[in-house]
């Protein structure tokens, strides 16, 4: 039994269709990038330039994208079955590669733990199920639920995982990066800008 203010909420959520986020976010890539058996994801800083990175972890092995153009910088198919995932260590992480090698990624996911919620500028992520098991991701400015104003002015549907498990969600330590990971494709969106030309096509 839920109560009536319950029953709203799910009313509401229910009612507003899935948008894009609104400026100054945009997409990293034109599509989401499908990666099958996909785990959990994990942020780190690029050494030369600071900038976010986004560490993948699937059953397929590990890779490293770029979220500023959506590169692929590094790839391991084979990596070492003790730290393959994360759930063999306390803190939930996997070895860097590529320019992070040397380092230790934590990831979010099927294993646990979380990305941040919020950004330093009051952007807020939220996960709901108003109809579960299927979850909706939500944005907004106006610090979270209830949303009493219009979607779409300071609050956004941004995501609906009806097609796969949703892993995890939410922002890079930055706050520059957003990432919405399900179990079969990662979706990444900027706020920062770059001269590397349009959205490209993703590829796993």
């Amino acid at each position: 039994m839920i109560s009536q203010y319950q029953e709203r909420l799910r009313e509401r959520f229910l009612s507003v269709p899935e948008t894009p986020p609104p400026a100054p976010w945009h997409p990293v890539w034109s599509q989401r990038n499908p990666i099958g058996g996909l785990l959990g994801i994990g942020f780190a800083a690029a050494p030369d330039t600071g900038n976010d990175l986004v560490m993948v972890v699937s059953h397929e092995g590990h890779g490293l994208f770029d979220t500023l153009t959506g590169e692929k910088m590094a790839r391991n198919r084979d990596p070492d079955p003790d730290d393959s995932t994360p759930d063999a260590v306390a803190d939930l992480a996997c070895p860097g590669l590529g320019p992070v090698a040397g380092t230790r990624v934590r990831i979010a996911g099927l294993f646990g733990g979380g990305l941040h919620t919020t950004t330093s500028d009051s952007w807020t992520l939220e996960v709901v199920s108003p109809e579960w098991p299927d979850h909706r991701v939500l944005l907004s400015t106006d610090g979270g639920i209830p949303h009493n104003g219009p979607h779409g002015e300071h609050w956004w549907h941004i995501f609906d995982s009806n097609y796969s498990e949703l892993r995890t969600a939410g922002f890079s330590p930055s706050g520059n990066t957003l990432a919405i990971a399900t179990s079969s494709d990662l979706a990444l969106w900027s706020r920062q800008t770059t001269e590397a030309g349009p959205p490209v096509k993703a590829n796993a």
